[in-house]
Parts: C-alpha cells; structure tokens; sequence
C-alpha cells in the first residue's frame, strides 16, 4: 500500500458522523427493553385498564420506586370479572407485542431502498434523508405522554424502523467505499460496534434512577434525536464517497477532490486505478433480479444457504435476549433485573470488538459452527435453569452465566459472519440483489421474534429456550452439511464447493478475486 493511506482527520470525522447512524439503530433496538414495565402501566393507564394483576403490580415495584397512576375513572379489581381481565392482560400483550416488533416491520420494508437512495442522492445526501425519519420517529416518542402514547410509540417506533432499514444498507457502503483498501475491514467492523454500543447505552440510560422511570421514560425514547441532529450538522463536513462520484456519476476530478481530503495526500493515482478496474469489471458483469437468483441453477443454492444463515442468526433467540432480557432476569430471580441487562450489553460490545479480530483469523463456517455450538448448549443450561428456579434458588445464577455466555457465542459467530458470507458468496453482479434479500430475511426474522416471542413465553413458561435450543441444533447440522468455507477463496472456488455440495458437475465460471467487504448486522 502507498504510505499516504493512513488515518486522516477528515477519515475519523466521517467515519464517526456515519456510525452515528448504527449507533442510534442500536439505541433504538435496546432502548425499548429496561422500561418496559413503566411503560406497559402507562399503557394501562390510558387505557383506563385496572392495575388488578399482582404480578404487574411487583414487575412494576422492581423497576420505579413511584407511585402508580391511578385516576378517579379506573375500576377497582374487584370490578373487573376474570373473562375481562384476560381480554385486557391480552390487549395490553398485543400492544406491547406491537411496540416492540413495529420497529421490525419499517426495518423490514426499508431494507430493500437503503442502496437505491444511495445510488440517486449520493451517501452523504441519503443519510441526511434518512434522518428526516429518523427525527420524526424520536418526535413522535417523546411526546408519546401527551397523547395516545401506545399509538404514538408503536407509530414512532415503526418510523424509526424505516430509518434503520435504511441505514443497515447505506452506512457499511459508505465507510467500505472511503476506507483506505488496508482499513477496510477494521473500519467496516466499526458499523456492528457502533449498533452493540448504542445497545448498551440506551440500557445504562434506561435505569430507574435516570430516564427510565414514571415521570422521564418518554425523553429515553426520544434521545435518538441527538445523535440525529449531530449526524446532519457533521454530515455538511464530510465528503462525498470518492467511489460513487467516479463509478456511478463519472466525475473523476471530484473524485479526486475527495481523495485528497480523505488520504491527506495528492498523490491519489493509486485509487483511481483500482476504481477504474472496478468501473469496467462492473460494466461486464450485467446485474441479477432478486427472482433470478431463485430461478438460475448457478445462484439458487448459494441464495437458499445465504437465507438460512440469516434466518439461524435471528431464530437463535438473541433477540429475545436483548427485548426481553430485563424480564428473563426477573424470572431468573435476580433482584436488580436491569443490572444484569447491562451486563449483557457490555459483554456484547466486548466480544463484538473480539469478534473483529478472530474473523480475520479463523475461517467463517469454523467459527459460525463454535458459536451455534455454544449457542446450543447455553440455551439449554439457560432452560434447565429456569425451569428448576423454583427448587433450587441458586439456578438463577446458571442462569444468568448461560445468558453472558449465549451472548459471547453469538458475537463470536453467528453474529457478524452471515453478512460476510453473503457478501462471499456472490460477485458484483448478483451481489446487490443476494445482500436485499438478505437483510430482508434478517428483519423478518427480526420481526416474528419481537412479536411472537411474549406469546410464546406465555405457553412454554420457562421451557422456552429448549425451543430455541432446538432451532440452534437443526441450523448447526445443516451449517455443518451445506454451508462451504469461504474465506481466501475465489468465487470459482465457492461456486466448486456449492456444486460438490449439491453433487453437480457444472462447467466452473471464470474465477473472479473476491474482495473483502467488512460485516454489518441487524440484531
């Protein structure tokens, strides 16, 4: 590499001003997790709902220390016949079920246009777009207490979603195009760190004694403006990705322009070079629709085994952990629930950070098959756990141990190695079309957790991460049969492995060298 490619001012600066944006998708799929019995007693409130069930009343006393909103028009429990009851415990389930998956639903939607709104503004003017959503989606929940805050919060929450779909796209693209080629990977892992980073924060501010309480929780879920409004006044400073302006608009002397500011150099023929190779391998190679990579023999197996690493990733039951997690500990017995949630999350970003550099060392699928390994057996300690709290008090720490150690696994593997693959699988025609569907599939998954896990809760007790167990073996096997290594390898290579896999002997594709591309994920 030329010695002009180092760490300049203005690359920290953009770099920083991008991963605000995974920062706020972090904080926004933490944020909703530490308040959550504040808010579902508000949400009865407005409801005009009586507090007659015991345990909301004690789920409640763990998390505030305030007092619980009454109003002269709530009925007594005595009222209240058991069929009522059950309807509003079923009512109150849908809408906190909803405030949480919604978020889902717009990340699901919008996983599809973060490229495209790249490619027709340009990356730093699709941020600035993106975060129109993004400030209407914190408006709408922090003012959530003056109105119908259960329509408000799942409104915001779902626009919020919009925003982060987007994003889940446009953020990793920018930072891979204006990353010095012996950066790319460090800098592209800075995207997952910022998202685990947000998580944490958002659960730190969510503390009963900060914002997550009675009188504050709606500014917890409004903070994300900051983060927001910072991103678009540092966005004006950063400059356009040197990649688009030459590859996609052909205008090479503001792509040098660029250059210049990121690399703090003039000599910039290095880049050009290789932008240029790229240019004219990319007009050879025609782009695939997303339904030509189901229906062409060469794409088909490599999409199928794409789809399930994602779908492995989200049905593990690592979003149950990080929505639900407060609650899982409260079940667990542990007296500060909201304590050992942090926990999780300072884990999370400390095995992500980890993550970085075992990627680079080990090979994917070795490292996929020890995290949902791990998974596996952690998920069924966390089950036995739960289960015999009741007898053995002490089980409430194995517990608690099988959730840090569920974590770890999956930042170790399953966490960041389904993007890389996708990425790996496919060559730059086929690979925008493979990366949609991808990150499709990933918040759809997303989505039918945040929806169903509370229902699911409620019929398997404490035996439901034997379920999730369950779902972790069958990925693991069929990982273990179908998924290939991909790392230092061609495409004609993975394409060898895929065919050998299916016992195909198709004619090979000429080889082309695959680049590297750093990891994003949606949790």
């Amino acid at each position: 590499m030329n010695e002009y490619q180092v760490v300049t001012g203005t690359l920290v600066l953009a770099v920083f001003t991008a991963v605000l944006s995974s920062f706020q998708f972090g904080y926004d799929i933490g944020v909703i997790n530490a308040p959550q019995q504040v808010i579902i007693t508000h949400y009865r409130h407005v409801l005009g709902i009586s507090l007659d069930d015991r345990k909301a009343i004690d789920n409640y006393a763990l998390n505030s220390t305030e007092e619980l909103p009454t109003s002269p028009g709530d009925p007594t429990p005595g009222s209240w016949t058991e069929e009522e009851t059950m309807t509003s415990a079923s009512l109150i389930t849908m809408f906190w079920s909803l405030s949480v998956s919604s978020f889902a639903v717009g990340g699901m939607i919008a996983s599809f246009f973060g490229g495209l709104l790249g490619d027709k503004l340009g990356r730093i003017k699709a941020l600035l777009v993106a975060n129109i959503l993004s400030l209407v989606g914190a408006l709408l929940m922090g003012f959530s207490k003056l109105g119908p805050s259960h329509i408000l919060i799942i409104s915001g929450r779902g626009i919020s979603g919009l925003y982060c779909g987007l994003i889940s796209g446009l953020v990793p693209m920018y930072i891979g195009e204006i990353a010095p080629i012996t950066l790319r990977g460090a800098i592209g892992a800075l995207h997952q760190l910022a998202v685990v980073t947000g998580i944490l924060i958002s659960q730190i501010v969510g503390l009963d004694f900060i914002l997550g309480n009675h009188e504050l929780w709606h500014i917890l879920l409004g903070l994300s403006a900051v983060p927001a409004i910072l991103q678009c006044l540092l966005l004006f400073f950063c400059p356009e990705s040197p990649r688009y302006l030459y590859i996609k608009l052909d205008e090479e002397a503001k792509a040098k322009k660029s250059l210049k500011r990121l690399r703090g150099s003039d000599d910039v023929t290095k880049d050009i070079t290789e932008m240029r190779k790229e240019r004219e391998e990319g007009s050879n190679e025609k782009k695939v629709s997303i339904i030509q990579l189901f229906t062409s023999s060469s794409y088909r197996q490599p999409i199928l085994v794409a789809l399930m690493l994602h779908v492995a990733q989200q049905f593990s039951g690592i979003n149950a952990i990080f929505y639900y997690s407060t609650s899982i500990f409260q079940t667990a017995g542990i007296s500060q629930p909201v304590y050992a949630t942090i926990g999780v999350g300072a884990v999370n970003t400390v095995f992500t950070a980890v993550s970085v550099f075992l990627v680079e060392k080990a090979g994917r699928r070795s490292l996929f098959l020890t995290g949902m390994s791990g998974m596996f057996v952690c998920a069924i300690f966390m089950s036995v756990g739960l289960v015999l709290l009741n007898k053995l008090p002490w089980m409430s720490y194995v517990s608690m141990t099988a959730i840090f150690l569920f974590v770890s696994f999956f930042e170790i593997g399953p966490g960041p190695i389904p993007w890389f693959m996708v990425a790996e699988f496919f060559s730059q025609g086929p690979r925008p079309a493979a990366l949609a569907i991808a990150a499709f599939s990933n918040w759809a998954g997303n989505f039918i957790i945040a929806l169903c896990f509370q229902y699911i809760v409620d019929f398997c007790g404490p035996y439901v991460f034997f379920l999730f167990a369950g779902v972790v073996l069958v990925f693991t096997l069929f990982t273990f049969f179908k998924v290939p290594e991909t790392k230092g390898k061609s495409f004609e290579e993975i394409a060898a492995e895929f065919r050998k896999k299916r016992g195909s002997a198709e004619t090979p594709k000429p080889a082309v060298e695959m680049e590297f591309l750093g990891p994003t994920e949606n949790i």
